[in-house]
């Protein structure tokens, strides 16, 4: 067992473990660590507690001290530091006429670097604004491109429910939401409302989605046959999740049709099965590719100092040593192997719809050293169409 705590840096922001060493932190309290950053001023989200060492990554880095009333009030100057700062940056941007928005300005707590958080379309060249605000500042300056996500987080603003944003409340990181979830739930298709003030689907489809997932599991389909208490047929026209009722139409002796409704407890129906999430790979990547940003908010991707392995496709092969397939050309002068519409003009073999024009043996025509081209005549026999095998 290891003792932690848990700080973070920005309201919900990501919390990060800490050594506490020998101090007495307090929830609420603020202290100063050491991050990849540099010395940060954060915040104590819960006291001192113990978690086994397989749940944290080690070493932990360690709590400096508890922030005394002299980093208060530097803490309270950088915020001072940080609206000039942003002012600043606004004009640089003007005047070189960039196509991007300035959202903020951070500080760091050494005064060590600047952070600026900005939004654009598409990839920015901000290498002279860097050397502007260089020049100005005389510290280091970063600047981050993040998505609208993060950008609601940092302004924050009030929803359509009429309460403050969850990402800027508490959410700490961004959950993925498809359209799926919507559906599950009943509600309106239209864009304008089940948008949140991102313009992305609300991250709030995704609180009530197992309770939803739950209730649907023990509801017919709409317009499914099912079986009503006295033995009749009928099909659902209209369900409750909600309060487990059917709407179902039934065919009277007349030959008129009535809309009754039930408990779904009542009716006789084939029941639907629960969802394996851990074998459903596909919908999870569906899920993921719907936004840009899931998963761990940007704005949090370095305070805990550990550097995230990206996920590339390593695409350094040694081409001298691969086939080449599909309809390219292989012309290298080792021994390769193209298959498909493609041709090998190297000292190898061709085989398929090709051409072989090295300077080597045939193994595949009896052994002479001629242009073989699959699909043509046999010169033996002009009537009889050679295939290379």
């Amino acid at each position: 067992m290891t003792k932690i705590v848990g700080v973070r840096f920005r309201t919900a922001g990501k919390i990060y473990y800490f050594d506490p060493l020998d101090f007495e932190i307090k929830k609420g309290d603020h202290v100063i660590v050491d991050t990849a950053r540099g010395m940060e001023y954060g915040t104590a989200v819960s006291g001192i507690k113990e978690l086994e060492d397989d749940k944290i990554s080690q070493p932990l880095k360690p709590v400096k001290r508890i922030a005394t009333d002299k980093d208060d009030k530097v803490q309270i100057q950088n915020a001072e530091k940080e609206k000039e700062a942003y002012k600043i940056c606004l004009e640089k941007i003007k005047a070189r006429n960039l196509d991007m928005k300035l959202i903020d300005a951070e500080y760091t707590f050494d005064n060590n670097k600047i952070l600026f958080y900005f939004t654009a379309d598409g990839r920015v060249d901000f290498r002279e604004l860097v050397k502007d605000l260089a020049g100005v500042f005389r510290t280091r300056i970063e600047l981050r491109q993040v998505g609208v996500r993060d950008e609601a987080k940092i302004l924050g603003g009030i929803g359509i429910c009429g309460r403050p944003l969850c990402c800027h409340t508490f959410l700490s990181e961004f959950a993925p939401v498809s359209i799926k979830m919507a559906k599950e739930q009943n509600l309106s298709l239209n864009p304008t409302k089940i948008s949140g003030v991102c313009g992305r689907l609300m991250c709030c489809l995704k609180n009530e989605e197992d309770a939803y997932e739950e209730l649907n599991r023990h509801m017919p389909n709409m317009g499914e046959t099912v079986t009503l208490p006295d033995g009749r047929k009928g099909n659902v026209y209209n369900m409750n999740v909600l309060r487990q009722t059917v709407k179902v139409v039934v065919e009277l002796d007349d030959d008129t049709k009535e809309i009754e409704e039930y408990s779904v407890d009542d009716i006789r129906f084939r029941r639907r099965h629960f969802k394996n999430r851990n074998n459903d790979e596909e919908e999870s990547s569906e899920l993921k590719e719907l936004e840009d940003k899931p998963g761990d908010s940007v704005l949090d991707g370095e305070d805990d100092g550990e550097a995230k392995p990206k996920n590339r496709e390593h695409r350094g092969k040694n081409r001298e040593n691969r086939e080449g397939r599909g309809n390219g050309e292989n012309r290298g002068g080792r021994r390769r192997e193209g298959r498909g519409n493609g041709e090998n003009r190297g000292n190898g073999e061709g085989r398929g719809n090709g051409e072989n024009r090295g300077g080597k043996k045939d193994t595949q025509g009896g052994g002479k050293n001629r242009e073989n081209r699959g699909g043509g005549q046999d010169e033996r026999n002009p009537k009889k169409k050679r295939t290379n095998r």
